[in-house]
């Protein structure tokens, strides 16, 4: 099996309709890459959740520990972490209603990928949502 995006058109579409975004490893450090790259998705015009047990909170906006502790409809569930985690946040995204698990370049997991989209989920990996909303601008 192997990993197989939506085109881009299809993920350019899922950005459009998307609203809020729940940032599994959102660092509060403005050098990591999460942090510039959920500054930069903020500043887009999306609601950016932090979910990082480890710090307060980030981008002026409180941190949450898991993704049970969001109230209210997230859209995408954008990760940074390494990709020896997606199996555990795969199975706590199982236990939401989010749509669509996105991870960040270098992360991927091809079962992971298979068991989600078995279960209907859209699911993107190995790709920058910075990147990828720089090449679909909302219109």
């Amino acid at each position: 099996m192997v990993i197989q995006n939506p085109s881009r058109h299809e993920i350019g579409t899922i950005l459009k309709k998307s609203k809020r975004i729940a940032v599994i490893g959102l660092s509060d450090n403005p050098t990591r890459t999460s942090y510039g790259v959920s500054k930069a998705m903020q500043n887009a015009g999306y609601d950016i959740i932090p979910v990082n047990p480890m710090i307060d909170e980030v981008l002026g906006v409180k941190a949450v520990s898991s993704l049970s502790e969001i109230e209210g409809k997230i859209d995408i569930v954008n990760i940074f972490r390494r990709s020896e985690f997606l199996p555990e946040i795969a199975a706590d995204f199982l236990a939401t209603d989010v749509d669509v698990f996105w991870s960040q370049l270098g992360v991927m997991d091809e079962s992971v990928f298979e068991e989600l989209t078995k279960q209907g989920r859209t699911v993107i990996m190995d790709r920058c949502i910075k990147v990828e909303h720089a090449l679909n601008p909302i219109k």
